[in-house]
């Protein structure tokens, strides 16, 4: 008894094509020809058309998202189709689910499977049978070819031979190993990434540095051709991406991600690309082949750029940033483990203090500690160079040659640039030379390619004798001596205005692991942990309420005090001014500044007609009263004939009224008076 009946053939027949993948539908041709073939094969069994889905064609029937298995299931729900044909099971699904919702659906419309074995009811208990078993070898089938593969792949990771791709850098050698590329420009640009990483220390830098000398670095590009290299100025990822590779310091490395299903609206949703801790990578061999640099060194940049990182939670020191304090990063609270924060206050915003808020964050409280960062600062800086002192010297004799290797790296990979440029104008030329003029279609975009490649050629060489000019201005005897002598005196180069914040912070980083800071009444307990394990503590107290750094010497409040008996705010100035005295923030003093630092110390000012109370007179007031010239008056007060004080150098004379009455007498009694009235007579004995 047939199984197609008249219901059957009122409605649509549909025949669903799918191959797995694209290589499949390229090249196996003949799987593709026999599933369109059972369009002929429904029109035999008496539907007059058949509905052809090829929507999936070079996607996998293992539960990914397939246009056409859907568009399937919504015909069949909505009880157009009359039978489903195909060339097996495995053809309509890999995966009971779907599988088992086909034949679900296929029994309530009543809707028949066929395909190049027989027809099946899924109605009838038999066949319904049947076509599970199918359905479950046909996904048995696909979990034992995929067991048998990833167990072989395994199986050559461990041994170090498994490339699924060949990172930059590298080339395919026989015996599925890799080598070192030997085109001479890719190496050195590699190197240059390492060279400047050490030197820098964060991948911004690097990319900055790289993106400012417009260095182009290579890059893999697959085509029609093949795998080819392409030059191009690098993007952040692309750095980050060789900085931390493994197979750059020498190792083997495999199975570092995982894919992971998880259902997301109702679907599954596939997460390729999950990254791995170590441990639980498939394979790690070291020192499986030559790299660029040692495991050490690449240990060292992972460890490097995961401190750079921010955000990372409190276990990382962050990267260096902008701002005038040198140890961010670094302190940690000692009362409950947290990172200290840095503050920034002050009209330009460059008075740093540190301060915890772990317990104000948490519990509403107030801060665990609090305190400036200059006093820290420097003490901390003290200590680091005190421990750096014996390598001054050299740290200047490394600077003065990296000074003049700094422009020949540039020179070398212009260098390099420009040969390769030279290469691609002469193979142009002779692309151009082998076709037949006449072609003018051919001729004429070849005689254009060969152009662009000879303007790629002058711009580098003009780039290339640019920088020849720039290196051959070595380093002055002057600029060499000074370096050595700033090596001599550590102290004077740390502070001296050429040297750079973000250079200190990263000496300090290199030399000290953590400080750990705790407060105890006012004073503050700094322990200082050191890179190779040693500690230093660090003791000092904190500023009271008014006291900050900024506080004028008391030499120079003694003269303002003295001053300000005689003379007005302006007068004072002039003074101080010329004795060469400065403010504490070393600027010059005005009367509006005298007025501020007479008030901060109590100092009252000068009342018009004070020194005439006190029977004080100035030298021209004695000159006036003694009928001589100020400099006259001067003159006995130097040999001693007039008593006379200062309040500092360069202040005004002060003479009492009594010592001038006294010298008027001693005068008259020492001398006779002359016969002529309009005598001058002078004691300069």
């Amino acid at each position: 008894m047939s199984k197609i009946g008249a219901e059957h053939l009122s409605r649509r027949a549909y025949v669903y094509v799918r191959q797995s993948t694209l290589d499949q539908v390229h090249h196996n041709r003949e799987s593709q020809l026999r599933q369109y073939g059972l369009a002929d094969r429904a029109r035999g069994l008496g539907w007059p058309d058949a509905t052809v889905i090829d929507d999936d064609l070079g996607r996998s029937g293992s539960g990914n998202h397939r246009p056409g298995f859907e568009r399937l299931l919504v015909a069949l729900c909505s009880g157009e189709v009359g039978a489903v044909f195909c060339i097996e099971a495995s053809r309509l699904a890999r995966n009971g689910r779907d599988w088992h919702t086909l034949l679900e659906f296929c029994r309530l419309v009543g809707c028949l499977l066929i395909d190049e074995d027989g027809i099946y009811d899924p109605r009838q208990p038999n066949d319904r049978l049947l076509l599970g078993m199918k359905g479950t070898l046909s996904e048995m089938e696909l979990s034992t070819f995929r067991q048998r593969s990833q167990a072989a792949l395994d199986q050559k990771a461990k041994r170090g031979e498994l490339f699924t791709s060949v990172p930059i850098g590298y080339v395919r050698a026989q015996g599925n190993r890799i080598e070192k590329d030997p085109d001479t420009r890719v190496r050195e640009a590699l190197d240059l990434a390492f060279r400047k990483f050490r030197e820098f220390g964060s991948v911004r830098q690097v990319l900055l540095w790289i993106r400012q000398e417009c260095i182009e670095l290579p890059a893999v590009n697959y085509g029609l051709d093949g795998r080819h290299i392409v030059w191009k100025l690098p993007v952040y990822n692309t750095l980050l991406h060789i900085l931390t590779n493994p197979i750059y310091g020498g190792a083997y490395a495999f199975g570092k991600t995982r894919t992971i299903a998880r259902i997301v609206n109702g679907r599954k949703r596939v997460f390729a690309g999950t990254p791995l801790q170590r441990e639980e990578w498939q394979a790690l061999i070291i020192e499986h082949h030559a790299g660029y640099i040692s495991w050490d060194e690449y240990e060292a940049n992972r460890k490097l750029i995961t401190n750079n990182a921010n955000m990372k939670g409190s276990m990382v020191r962050g990267a260096v940033k902008r701002g005038s304090s040198l140890l961010a990063g670094l302190l940690r609270c000692g009362h409950c483990g947290r990172k200290l924060h840095v503050a920034y206050s002050g009209t330009k915003g460059t008075v740093a203090r540190y301060n915890c808020q772990g317990s104000m964050i948490n519990h509403g409280g107030p801060r665990c500690i609090s305190f400036g960062a200059v006093r820290v600062d420097q003490r901390v800086t003290e200590e680091v160079l005190r421990q750096l002192q014996p390598l001054g010297i050299r740290a200047s004799l490394e600077a003065i040659e990296r000074a003049r290797t700094e422009q020949d790296e540039r020179v070398r990979h212009k260098e390099l640039a420009l040969e390769q440029a030279r290469y691609e104008a002469a193979r142009a030329r002779r692309q151009y030379d082998a076709i037949d003029p006449e072609n003018r279609l051919v001729a004429a975009e070849l005689e254009r390619r060969w152009n662009e490649t000879l303007k790629t050629q002058v711009q580098i060489q003009t780039e290339l004798d640019l920088l020849r000019e720039q290196s051959s201005r070595a380093l002055s005897a002057g600029a060499r001596d000074e370096l050595l002598r700033l090596g001599e005196d550590l102290p004077r180069l740390w502070h001296h205005p050429a040297s750079s914040v973000e250079i200190k912070k990263r000496i300090l980083r290199t030399v000290v692991k953590e400080i750990v800071a705790t407060k105890q009444d006012d004073t503050i307990r700094a322990l200082v942990h050191w890179q190779g394990g040693d500690h230093t503590e660090i003791v000092f107290e904190k500023n009271h309420t008014g006291e900050h750094r900024w506080a004028t010497d008391v030499a120079t409040i003694d003269i303002v005090r003295a001053l300000a008996r005689t003379l007005a705010d302006q007068g004072v100035a002039a003074v101080i001014n010329r004795l060469g005295k400065r403010t504490a923030k070393g600027h010059t003093w005005t009367a509006a500044r005298i007025c501020t630092l007479r008030k901060d110390h109590r100092i009252p000012a000068y009342r018009e007609g004070e020194r005439q109370e006190r029977h004080e007179l100035t030298v021209t007031e004695v000159a006036t009263l003694l009928g001589i010239s100020a400099p006259t008056v001067i003159r006995l007060i130097r040999v001693g004939r007039l008593p006379a004080s200062q309040a500092c150098l360069g202040a005004p004379w002060i003479i009492q009224q009594v010592d001038v009455d006294n010298y008027l007498a001693r005068r008259a009694a020492d001398r006779p008076q002359s016969d002529n009235s309009n005598q001058l007579s002078i004691d300069l004995q």
